[in-house]
């Protein structure tokens, strides 16, 4: 969807076009909404908006915060208008595919398929072929990662997975504050640790976890959790039978592997769009619930940080057996057989895939 401009190369060579949507069904609805709400806002556009100013209503998407919009989008100039442009340019191609299944979102998906998301234009044809998700990360000796032969050991539904995705990094103060909420849980946990050192190859071993992590918290967390630098097979990891919980940025592809593996959600967004699928995951899916930011103390800056307690706090909340979490624990699994079925012979996503090819092929025939 942010290559909407070569569709006029397709137009050009008599071809028919079709745009891919790797966000879900409610991001793809507040896109192609955004032109028009920009232009219903006025010529200050949404940079006039403070944090908590409620955006104009998005069809098919929960109330929504103007902190939740992307930066690029907030800021109105360059990247604000192209961004926009290209929304406006999907309705042009001649379906959109999605990567998402209707049992998931299905109010955002009836929006975009009943025109609500652009007003006075017709919309094509939306086909949901999701959950798009590898079987096994695969190609990396990954059957024989540390990650697994550890999670082997631990006890069903006991480990807390904590990964925030290849391009996040947290300050070291972050860290520590991660860290002392783990060790003071007394969960199993399973944490890729990404600092400002981990972008670069010094990080890649035991000597730059020790640099990033507070002294002791490796030895003092010993045999009930494993930190590891920079990456772990995600997708065999979320699937293994000791996974309980994904403490997630709440990228698209890391929340579908998360769904599709049955585990609730503690939603932790970063960047881009995160802010706004961790609405959709709290509040529309009702898979998930907020990791939830304070404002650091004296001395630590104007960082914004999760603090110690809020980790401890809600890692203990989702692994324990409380009715809320335990109803949590059961929609999971609920949308976890949802995603099977809707790829399984005869399901949702399937039929809608064959759809399209059905249609491509009519494309083809009349050119």
């Amino acid at each position: 969807m942010f290559c909407a401009h070569a569709l006029d190369v397709a137009a050009d060579l008599a071809l028919p076009a079709y745009v891919f949507s790797p966000s879900g069904a409610s991001g793809l609805a507040v896109f192609l909404a955004l032109p028009g709400a920009r232009a219903s806002a006025g010529a200050a556009g949404f940079t006039g908006l403070g944090d908590d100013d409620a955006l104009p209503p998005f069809a098919g998407a929960p109330p929504l915060r103007a902190a939740l919009l992307p930066p690029l989008i907030r800021d109105g100039g360059a990247a604000c208008e192209l961004s926009l442009s290209l929304a406006a340019r999907v309705p042009d191609a001649r379906g959109i595919l999605l990567n998402s299944f209707e049992a998931l979102e299905p109010r955002a998906v009836s929006a975009l398929r009943d025109g609500l998301c652009v007003r006075g234009r017709a919309m094509p044809p939306v086909y949901c072929v999701g959950p798009l998700v590898a079987a096994s990360a695969g190609g990396h000796g990954d059957r024989g990662h540390e990650c697994l032969r550890w999670m082997d050991a631990q006890p069903d539904r006991s480990v807390v997975f904590l990964c925030f995705g290849s391009m996040s990094a947290f300050s070291k103060n972050q860290l520590g504050e991660i860290a002392a909420g783990l060790e003071s849980s007394g969960q199993r946990f399973l944490w890729v640790v990404r600092g400002a050192r981990c972008h670069g190859e010094a990080a890649a071993g035991d000597d730059g976890l020790d640099a990033l992590l507070p002294a002791g918290f490796r030895e003092r967390t010993s045999g009930r959790g494993l930190a590891v630098a920079s990456w772990a097979p995600q997708v065999d990891v979320l699937r293994h039978r000791a996974a309980g919980a994904f403490v997630t940025h709440c990228g698209w592809n890391s929340t579908l592997e998360g769904v599709a593996a049955g585990l609730p959600l503690l939603c932790w967004p970063l960047y881009a769009e995160q802010g706004l699928n961790k609405v959709f995951i709290v509040e529309e899916m009702q898979l998930g619930v907020e990791v939830e930011r304070s404002r650091a103390g004296d001395g630590d800056g104007d960082e914004d940080v999760v603090r110690a307690e809020e980790v401890e706090a809600k890692v203990r909340w989702v692994m324990e057996d409380s009715d809320s979490a335990l109803a949590l624990r059961a929609r999971a699994a609920a949308a976890r057989d949802w995603a099977a079925e809707a790829l399984a012979e005869g399901g949702t996503s399937r039929a809608a895939f064959f759809e399209f090819l059905k249609d491509v092929e009519a494309q083809r025939v009349n050119l």
